[in-house]
């Protein structure tokens, strides 16, 4: 359990409380307003969303990857084992084993590359995660002991007309927006560094392509010595 998860119950109880005094709507020029048209969800229900992100899958994920690798390495261990023969057969399996050990483990482009890209992607995105949810917890702390949450609790409590009215803008709506505003803005921040993670690691996240041999076609004109 982590400092989001103990803030979770009343977090989300403000949050509930403030989403029904904006659902009556918000000062027109409001800050809220552009966090609300990009986020397209209420702040207590993007906190609920967020909630359910947690790091240590992703971290296992990872270290399941990289377990994967040493698979590869027997792989191409075996392949690079020496082979007692010669002549055109020997020239052309030579040809293939190279292609081979070159698709599993050289370079970034490999299996073997794209393993271990696929394993620091998880990583990244563990720690994004831990990140995150510690800054949205901060968030949800300065926001339960506000002078607004006082203002929006006190509102809620025992909703009168005015706060129910629609277009009405007094210190309970505004209370609420000022709330809002610094919830969502804090997880503008946290998606913002999810999409910047896809687009430095996504390259490597690409498809292990085949490489093919470059050399040219095995002759069939000569003799196959093998020794044992």
């Amino acid at each position: 359990m982590d400092a989001l998860d103990r803030l979770a119950e009343p977090g989300l109880d403000l949050l509930r409380r403030v989403d029904t005094l904006l659902a009556t709507g918000a000062p027109e020029e409001h800050r809220v307003w552009p966090l609300l048209r990009r986020m397209q969800v209420l702040p207590g229900e993007a906190v609920r969303h967020f909630l359910d992100l947690r790091p240590a899958p992703l971290a296992d994920a990872g270290h399941g990857v990289r377990r994967q690798v040493h698979g590869y390495d027997d792989v191409s261990t075996t392949l690079t084992d020496p082979v007692l023969w010669s002549g055109p057969a020997a020239e052309a399996y030579g040809q293939s084993r190279a292609a081979l050990l070159r698709h599993l483990d050289e370079g970034p482009e490999s299996l073997v590359g794209r393993l271990e890209s696929t394993a620091g992607y998880a990583d990244a995105l563990a720690d994004w995660v831990e990140g995150s949810r510690l800054a949205l917890a901060r968030a949800l702390a300065d926001a339960l002991r506000s002078a607004e949450a006082v203002t929006v609790v006190a509102a809620t409590s025992v909703l009168t007309g005015a706060a129910s009215r629609p277009g009405s803008a007094g210190p309970r709506v505004i209370a609420a927006a000022e709330i809002a505003a610094r919830v969502l803005a804090v997880l503008c921040v946290a998606y913002d560094g999810a999409e910047t993670l896809l687009r430095q690691w996504g390259p490597s996240l690409a498809e292990s392509t085949w490489r093919p041999s470059v050399v040219g076609s095995p002759r069939y004109d000569g003799v196959t010595r093998v020794g044992w």
